[in-house]
């Protein structure tokens, strides 16, 4: 055994997931290992004829208060507390018949898994564990001694480590373990704090926190220099996280991040549609009878920035729409499910990502987004803004006709989701150009409009322009007039607004309010 490595005599077990319980208590049984366990751990094992001692039966308290209290106990504590070269806890110890415990295993009760299946407030209540972090915790702080498991993924990783020390394990392996138990219990309890936070209409608690579980790492992150990796945390919202992934290679950091993008805009959309994005930003949305009418109309709007990019639906992938799809270049095709035959079609292209995610997003569900700044979080509602038909205000000479205001709507759904500052030129349930991300609401536009009559010069004549902020001046109005925007849609409240209103109303362009601002930074 290397001069590191600390012995395990004795192990205590209490897990709420049974998985690999009983293969773990036979291998620490057939090393000579003595058990302590819990209430159901302990039955577990019992069944499956591994001796194990009740924790009852160490602490000489029972289990009361169903189940609440159980290992509450300085003879748990002091076990897993005690430095073992500390002569001052050695005597403690003997004095107050308390032995070492020098293996904790221990997950949690599944409060996440409680939380994602909607239960009520009593039930949340009732599955947030109290005596498992705190051993967890405990056992973790004496890990010079003790080795701490919280993952039934590193059963495994533990019996070769037993293996490898003659039934010990090394300082640097009980190190990594403790790591990991403080992170476990610290994204166990923000969990629990950002949902009790939600439920008392908390929005901003003193104390935030935030974590998740590691889904995989991924081989960089925006640029290759990154480290980066894709975690999970306990929001159950259908996505890219969600998705099982049908074939194709691993997703990327830019393929995580634009596939939620696309997937997040395509759910916007009652009727079948497509959302095709290419970094970050939608490239083409359309709708249609069918997924390959709306795939044809929004690939039309940008077929250059289409290659290479993400392909969201909100039906099922059918095989006429996975035929057109593999056509060119795509990264990945994400939608809530897909044919035989359509799976069978995309796995012609081997490493063109298919993801099937159940289920669309609801876009009106309550969410955070959180951004990382120098020594700080910004955290805000997810933008799940939408209009009704009362928050619309004409403010021009002529209303919008019928056919109008139908794509005024559409592309103020589209304008949501694309980068400040945003201007999209919509005509028949489908962009035709998309200005994102400029410095200026005017370059938008003209970008908007460039990029519309280099796919189909003329495009945008006829058609009508959203803006995601108000225009400060007329000059952004004036570059879609030109363009041939018949109907504008902004949220209005500039200082200018009558001169907006003015020049729409001299060339006979409606416009509506919409008092709501859709910035995307």
């Amino acid at each position: 055994m290397a001069s590191d490595a600390a012995p395990i005599g004795r192990a205590l077990i209490s897990v709420s997931d049974k998985t690999g319980l009983i293969e773990l208590g036979r291998s620490l049984a057939a090393r000579g290992i003595e058990i302590v366990s819990t209430g159901g751990t302990s039955a577990a094992l019992a069944k499956a004829g591994v001796k194990a001692l009740d924790v009852a039966d160490l602490t000489g308290f029972p289990e009361m208060m169903d189940g609440r209290l159980k290992t509450l106990h300085p003879r748990v504590h002091g076990g897993l507390l005690a430095i073992r070269a500390e002569p001052a806890h050695q005597a403690a110890m003997f004095a107050n018949d308390i032995r070492p415990i020098d293996l904790l295993v221990v997950n949690l009760y599944p409060f996440e898994a409680t939380l994602a299946r909607g239960a009520d407030f009593e039930d949340m209540i009732e599955n947030i564990d109290i005596g498992g972090p705190a051993m967890i915790r405990a056992a973790a702080k004496n890990h010079h001694d003790v080795a701490v498991i919280v993952d039934v993924a590193d059963y495994e990783a533990l019996a070769q480590e037993m293996a490898a020390h003659g039934g010990g394990t090394s300082l640097k392996f009980r190190r990594a373990l403790a790591q990991k138990a403080y992170a476990r219990t610290a994204a166990y309890d923000a969990a629990i704090s950002n949902w009790f936070a939600r439920e008392i209409s908390v929005t901003q608690p003193v104390w935030r926190a935030f974590g998740g579980r590691l889904a995989h790492p991924l081989r960089y992150g925006e640029n290759p220099h990154q480290n980066a990796a894709f975690y999970l945390t306990p929001e159950a919202r259908p996505g890219v996280a969600s998705a099982r992934q049908a074939q194709g290679k691993e997703l990327s950091y830019n393929n995580i991040n634009d596939t939620d993008a696309a997937y997040e805009c395509v759910a916007e959309f009652a009727e079948a549609a497509v959302v095709i994005v290419k970094h970050a930003n939608p490239c083409g949305v359309a709708t249609a009878a069918t997924p390959l009418e709306a795939y044809e109309k929004a690939f039309r709007c940008d077929p250059v920035s289409a290659f290479g990019g993400v392909v969201a639906l909100n039906r099922r992938l059918d095989a006429a729409a996975a035929r057109k799809i593999v056509e060119i270049f795509t990264e990945v095709i994400i939608a809530p499910d897909a044919d035989a035959d359509a799976i069978e079609i995309v796995a012609g292209k081997k490493n063109l990502r298919l993801l099937l995610a159940g289920a669309l997003p609801d876009r009106q569900a309550p969410g955070l987004t959180v951004r990382s700044v120098a020594g700080g979080l910004l955290v805000q509602d997810r933008d799940n803004g939408a209009l009704d038909e009362g928050m619309l205000k004409v403010v021009t000479a002529r209303a919008p006709t019928e056919t109008e205001m139908r794509d005024l709507q559409f592309a103020w759904v589209v304008c949501k989701h694309v980068k400040s500052n945003a201007i999209v030129y919509v005509k028949d349930g489908a962009t035709v150009g998309v200005g994102a991300g400029q410095m200026s609401r005017v370059d938008s536009s003209r970008v908007a409009v460039r990029k519309a009559d280099d796919a189909a010069p003329g495009a945008t004549k006829g058609s009508v322009v959203a803006s995601d902020a108000f225009f400060p001046f007329a000059d952004g109005l004036m570059a879609a007039i030109e363009a041939g925007a018949t109907a504008v849609i902004q949220p209005g409240g500039a200082s200018r607004d009558a001169e907006v209103i003015a020049a729409a109303d001299a060339a006979d362009v409606a416009m509506v309010f919409t008092g709501m601002r859709h910035f995307r930074h």
